[in-house]
């Protein structure tokens, strides 16, 4: 049996859609699995979920990244390795590999494809930077390791263009058809995050991979903040295929969410740290005086 999106059903009838992937892979019905609805008044306050530490998130690389389209999704391979340790994670983990999920264009606005939903709602897209334990050579040895894997996801609206897309975007063009692969000029990782203030707010609880074979045990990190791409933007992914020459186009490549079951969900909650208290004294200092001007 092959998997597939529900959106791919209609080409190809005999492939299994979400709901049955159970079928090639059982512990795609298992109890943690990933997507997940996150209820807001329903997470944990966690203070041990500090802002994590991100390691050469900010370095350009010298040598190209590998860019290609494997028929569920577009995916990005890093050839640096930049890191995240604190956080409440145990060790640090290595960036492998960075994907994306997305909806489809209507008539006159965008469809939401996001794989997380906050209070039931959705966003355009969702970004995946998938990270394993930094000793481990491979996803496959990950997933033998208790707790081997740690994924970034961040939410995409569309809202302003984003300049620090356009180099992956323009890359598009040249992974149109499943099995393309392309070479792109490196990028710091960071440029396509929203701002390093903004990542201090964040989810967390343990889940799956959100495609077969839906290995359980994998850190989810969730941010509040979203990416904003354009329109324009985001639809350039929905030109993509899921094959050949005039096969389906790439769209709603998501997996719906998933039942929590017991698990429970924390919340960073983490702020910016708070002036100090010499600071605050100087500031009402300084507005005592204006005013009195």
């Amino acid at each position: 049996g092959h998997w597939c999106y529900q959106s791919q059903k209609y080409e190809l009838p005999n492939c299994e859609e979400p709901r049955r992937w159970y079928l090639i892979n059982a512990t795609c019905k298992e109890s943690k699995q990933s997507p997940i609805n996150i209820v807001t008044k329903y997470v944990i306050y966690d203070d041990s979920l500090k802002p994590l530490n991100f390691e050469g998130y900010d370095v350009k690389g010298s040598s190209k990244w590998s860019i290609e389209n494997n028929g569920h999704t577009v995916k990005l391979t890093f050839s640096t390795t930049p890191t995240i340790g604190g956080g409440g994670l145990k060790g640090k983990y290595k960036a492998v590999e960075l994907h994306f999920h997305w909806g489809v264009k209507d008539i006159n606005y965008y469809l939401p494809g996001s794989e997380h939903s906050i209070d039931g709602e959705k966003t355009a897209m969702e970004i995946h930077i998938v990270h394993i334990k930094e000793e481990l050579s491979d996803i496959t040895e990950a997933k033998k390791n208790e707790n081997g894997i740690a994924v970034l996801a961040f939410f995409v609206e569309v809202g302003d263009e984003n300049k620090n897309y356009a180099t992956l975007i323009n890359e598009l063009d040249n992974v149109k058809y499943k099995g393309n692969v392309g070479q792109m000029d490196p990028l710091p990782l960071f440029s396509l995050l929203p701002n390093e203030e903004d990542l201090a707010k964040y989810y967390r609880y343990t889940g799956s991979l959100t495609t077969p074979d839906c290995h359980e045990g994998v850190i989810w990190t969730v941010f509040e903040k979203p990416v904003a791409l354009s329109l324009a933007q985001v639809s350039q992914f929905s030109l993509l295929h899921f094959g050949g020459n005039n096969s389906t186009y790439m769209v709603e490549n998501f997996r719906p969410v998933q039942p929590l079951n017991d698990r429970s969900i924390y919340w960073s909650g983490a702020s910016l740290p708070q002036p100090s208290a010499q600071v605050l004294v100087l500031l009402s200092v300084l507005t005592y005086i204006l005013s009195s001007l």
